[in-house]
């Protein structure tokens, strides 16, 4: 983290004093985080509170990508970037937002992808090969995240008097198998590889269209 990133340290020390106070906030596998180098955290996205959940939560600096418009004027965009947000557009052909997550791996920092691209409450939808295509050009590991009662805060002015049961597991890191080519199919493949490695850390009735035989498929419909 840079030596004087006073935005960021003051959004972790709020998250880490907010969200277990008022509510409750466990962390499982906080071991699976390596404590330096390139990593992708990837995450399902149930509300605009994960990302201060994942900043109380993970104990190393995390960047972060968010839709263009949320950018509104000078106030937020400064904001914004002084923690670690960068705007991206959601029609998945944001060539500066690709190159920005590069070089942030680069610099050996933990870059966050959410990768169903939208926000998903309750159940997993289809996660994008934007993420596929991240780790398989830079080679960084891979952490998978899930997160659980973020659902419930229906709007960021509610997270410091969120009182929900927040929890946040954190799975085994991992490096995808080098590829001399990248194509269609191999984006697929690996997209699902991401999505069930999130799944598998998710109670049954979150895991929507991960769900495997005869587990609910609750919100599955969202992905249709």
């Amino acid at each position: 983290m840079p030596r004087f990133d006073v935005f960021y340290r003051m959004g972790r020390f709020t998250a880490k004093v907010f969200l277990p106070t008022f509510g409750s906030l466990e962390v499982v596998g906080l071991e699976n985080v390596p404590k330096e180098g390139p990593l992708l955290v990837v995450c399902n996205h149930q509300s605009d509170a994960d990302p201060p959940v994942l900043i109380g939560a993970i104990n190393r600096p995390l960047w972060f990508m968010a839709k263009r418009t949320l950018f509104k004027g000078p106030f937020l965009s400064f904001f914004f970037k002084k923690v670690h947000v960068f705007p991206v557009d959601r029609d998945g052909r944001d060539v500066e937002a690709l190159h920005w997550a590069q070089v942030v791996l680069g610099n050996k920092r933990a870059l966050v992808i959410f990768p169903e691209g939208t926000r998903s409450p309750g159940a997993l939808c289809r996660g994008q090969d934007g993420l596929a295509y991240l780790a398989l050009r830079t080679g960084a590991p891979i952490v998978p995240v899930a997160i659980t009662g973020t659902e419930g805060i229906k709007h960021m002015l509610c997270m410091p008097f969120h009182f929900q049961k927040l929890r946040v597991v954190i799975g085994e890191c991992y490096n995808l198998e080098p590829a001399k080519r990248i194509n269609r199919a191999l984006l697929e493949s690996v997209t699902t590889q991401v999505m069930r490695s999130i799944a598998e850390l998710l109670p049954p009735s979150y895991r929507g269209v991960y769900a495997t035989s005869g587990e609910s498929m609750s919100g599955a419909e969202q992905s249709n």
